[in-house]
């Protein structure tokens, strides 16, 4: 038994892949740009010293543990599609160009071949073609749905936009967002098996028309690089309060806001990542909260050392790395539904309605109250996050491939 993996980009460190070759399960690795083939692997002889942060980038882009041999890298589709990616200006041009790498790719892994593989792993908006030429060669087809369906995704967007007109820049109709959401549909359809993030994933998909018995939710895991030290008791003073993630609607920034506004002297707000506000929204946060863009990926444990609380108030998501990164660094989690975590609710960090700054608010206010409480479900957030490690998430994912008979 062994599985083809068709994968754009490096998502998740190449987990899927990595953990099927672990397994011993991997026939081969489709991707686009990759630094163990092809030129890219030689930009390793630039000293680290004098690389610009985008070959730094790009040589991230290892799939560590799975042999050369097992890799094929489309890297000049990939250099085609980045391209194209950095010219949209609008969701117009970027669903654009999402349709046509997901289209691009799948012809280029279906030209190579699937070897004696049993099965495809796709990942949505890339693998309709993929699944349709592996059931035509009698191979099972599993679809991982990374994100709420797009069509739930554009709603909530457009929704908020109303809400906070100025926030960031109107969407124009989109005239590519019904092929968006037919090509994700009809990648359901097409799959023996949808691996969704989160229950809200699967909510989504189901609420789409997506067949039910398909659909299995496997949580994912984080690489065990270090053991993350005991979280330090509470300092003095104003609660420290983390987000990570773009600042922009979709990942709750008004209601960050209205929580900082409401909780003052209370609490010091820190948000780490691109800004994709307009200038009026910007200064707004910025007299409340402290935004450092984005920051190198090495520098990220250093954020989370920082915090007291890691909050994360999405209106959209899989099931969102960053919550499970600040549950490992011992951090309790405030977040919604909608952020797909595995945080329990008043044992690891609090389930808040999503767009209620309000309910945000109550809940830092007692942790900044109760310092027992933040420690206990500081110590609960560690443990927490031994369950869900990267090996476990291997663990988990194998066995949701048992159930439609595809191992």
């Amino acid at each position: 038994m062994s599985v083809v993996v068709a994968q754009l980009g490096a998502r998740m460190h190449y987990a899927v892949p990595r953990l099927l070759e672990r397994a011993g399960l991997l026939e081969r690795l489709y991707t686009d740009i990759c630094a163990a083939k092809g030129w890219p692997r030689l930009l390793r002889l630039i000293p680290p010293a004098l690389r610009p942060g985008s070959v730094q980038r790009l040589l991230g882009r290892d799939p560590k543990d799975i042999p050369a041999r097992r890799i094929t890298a489309f890297t000049t589709f990939g250099f085609d599609y980045a391209r194209r990616n950095s010219r949209a200006r609008t969701t117009d041009e970027r669903n654009a160009a999402f349709l046509w790498s997901g289209q691009e790719f799948g012809r280029l892994v279906i030209e190579q071949g699937f070897g004696a593989a049993k099965a495809v792993y796709v990942f949505n908006s890339a693998g309709l073609e993929i699944l349709h030429a592996a059931r035509q060669h009698g191979l099972k087809g599993i679809v991982e749905q990374t994100i709420a369906p797009r069509s739930i995704e554009w709603a909530l967007l457009k929704d908020e936009a109303r809400r906070f007109p100025g926030w960031e820049t109107p969407a124009a109709k989109d005239s590519m967002m019904e092929d968006y959401c037919a090509r994700e549909s009809a990648e359901w359809a097409a799959a023996d098996l949808v691996v969704c993030g989160s229950e809200f994933v699967r909510e989504g998909i189901i609420s789409c028309g997506g067949d039910p018995t398909k659909c299995v939710v496997v949580p994912y895991g984080l690489e065990r690089r270090v053991e993350a030290a005991p979280k330090a008791p509470r300092r003095d003073g104003p609660l420290r309060v983390l987000t990570v993630g773009a600042v922009g609607l979709r990942k709750g920034a008004p209601y960050v806001l209205e929580a900082a506004r409401q909780l003052g002297a209370r609490a010091e707000f820190r948000m780490v990542g691109a800004v994709q506000v307009l200038p009026e929204a910007e200064r707004q946060l910025r007299e409340h909260v402290q935004l450092t863009g984005v920051v190198p990926r090495t520098e990220v444990a250093a954020q989370y050392a920082w915090a007291d609380v890691f909050l994360l108030p999405s209106l959209c998501e899989g099931s969102a790395t960053s919550t499970y990164e600040a549950l490992f660094q011992g951090l309790p989690v405030i977040c919604t539904p909608q952020t797909g975590s595995v945080v329990r609710d008043g044992a690891d960090g609090f389930i808040v309605p999503p767009r209620d700054g309000a309910a945000i608010a109550e809940k830092l206010a007692l942790l900044a109250e109760k310092t027992e409480l933040l420690a206990e479900m500081s110590e609960n957030a560690r443990w927490r996050s031994s369950a869900f490690m990267l090996e476990k998430y291997g663990e988990r994912l194998i066995a949701a491939f048992r159930g439609p008979g595809i191992l």
